[in-house]
């Protein structure tokens, strides 16, 4: 059992103070975005009781031990999740993260034409897909996959503007998948795009019907909002194409590969495949490759998937992703009685609040504190959980 040092982010849309706060740090006045508790090698998690080690290191030296035979069975030789902490006090970028097969086509063919890895404008940084769970930690903004086009086009009547009229236009004429597409593409493509004063002027619309009274309130808000962050960004009107989503704490969201979002305040874990693989399409100063997003994309229209919990234990709630890689389990304890974790393999535990001690079946126990994490090696056995606290685990079905 290994005591974890998370790697940080400091993505400008990152919150000065949150994630500090839940590691129990001091501020330094730059933003962090995220906290890594993983094992990718463009950010791993340091152990933070051994000189110059990090957790993908420990993995390599000893695959089996650390991973279990039926795990490297399954995924080779890396840990197959990533968990992290995140906290956005500005949206993010308008994104899409790729399927299996269609990353390791790219990674190969980036790596043919001699891109970097580390190059800005390099969209596969790995061959793995990425699927996600959210679980909220505050209140957490987002938006998740396509609505109906039907439901979108109904948002833009009455908008006095010509973007609007231009965007319904293009969805009443092919109410399909293949018209949301192309509606999406037309907004984004260099060729097609709108300029930026005409998407200002729809931002205005929307201040306009909501001060009056707005039948899509949200909608109008989210549009203003973005509009404000990334002025004359297209990507702003393409809130009114995707589903708005918003997770109460303790609530949990799925994020399949191909589904396109962005997320938009709060703080949450992450739970994901172990790839940092993302196609942007704007709302970003970052790289943005939209044919390789529109090649990801799924156009489908289908609501956000919420993962209801599942108790297992009495104090224990596991969230099953319908993936293979991870499974996230969160555990209250409000007594100094013993729970028995769920889970055997390799496992990232992290101290959310409280005093809690992790124990081995088979050796090593370590008392963590908020903010406090470890990476438990699948030859540790089960895990055992005691004191008064709450405690997130990460771990492989």
């Amino acid at each position: 059992m290994y005591r974890l040092a998370p790697a940080t982010q400091h993505y400008a849309w990152g919150s000065t103070t949150a994630i500090p706060e839940l590691l129990r740090v001091e501020p330094d006045g730059r933003p962090v975005s995220e906290a890594w508790f993983g094992a990718h090698p463009s950010a791993p998690a340091r152990l933070a009781d051994a000189d110059h080690c990090t957790l993908d290191a420990l993995v390599a030296d000893d695959p089996t031990g650390v991973l279990g035979e039926d795990v490297v069975a399954r995924f080779g030789t890396q840990l197959p999740y990533l968990l992290k902490l995140i906290a956005a006090s500005a949206p993010l970028s308008l994104q899409v993260h790729p399927s299996r097969a269609r990353a390791r086509a790219g990674f190969a063919r980036e790596d043919r034409d001699g891109v970097p890895l580390d190059a800005p404008e390099r969209s596969y940084r790995d061959d793995n897909h990425k699927p996600e769970l959210v679980y909220a930690l505050s209140r957490f903004e987002a938006m998740v996959g396509f609505r109906a086009p039907r439901r979108a086009a109904e948002l833009l009547v009455g908008l006095e503007s010509t973007l609007a009229e231009q965007l319904h236009q293009h969805l009443v004429a092919d109410p399909t998948p293949e018209g949301v597409r192309a509606a999406f593409a037309w907004l984004l493509a260099p060729r097609t795009r709108p300029h930026a004063d005409d998407v200002a002027a729809l931002a205005q619309a929307c201040q306009r019907r909501l001060d009056a009274g707005s039948p899509s309130p949200r909608t109008d808000r989210t549009v203003i909002r973005l509009h404000r962050a990334y002025p004359g960004d297209p990507g702003a009107v393409t809130s009114v194409l995707l589903n708005p989503v918003t997770l109460q704490p303790g609530e949990a969201l799925f994020v399949p590969a191909g589904a396109v979002h962005a997320y938009l305040e709060g703080v949450a874990v992450e739970l994901m495949a172990n790839s940092d693989n993302v196609l942007r399409a704007g709302l970003t100063v970052k790289h943005v490759d939209l044919p390789e997003l529109l090649e990801n994309l799924d156009s489908v229209a289908a609501p956000p998937i919420r993962i209801a919990p599942e108790r297992v234990f009495t104090s224990t709630e596991i969230f099953y992703a319908p993936v293979d890689d991870f499974e996230l389990s969160v555990t209250h304890l409000d007594s100094d009685d013993e729970a028995r974790l769920p889970g055997r393999g390799p496992r990232v535990v992290l101290c959310l609040d409280g005093s809690v001690r992790v124990r081995g079946e088979r050796d090593g126990a370590l008392d963590l504190q908020p903010g406090q994490s470890a990476f438990v090696p699948a030859a540790d056995g089960a895990l055992i959980a005691s004191g008064r606290g709450t405690l997130i685990q990460a771990d492989v079905p």
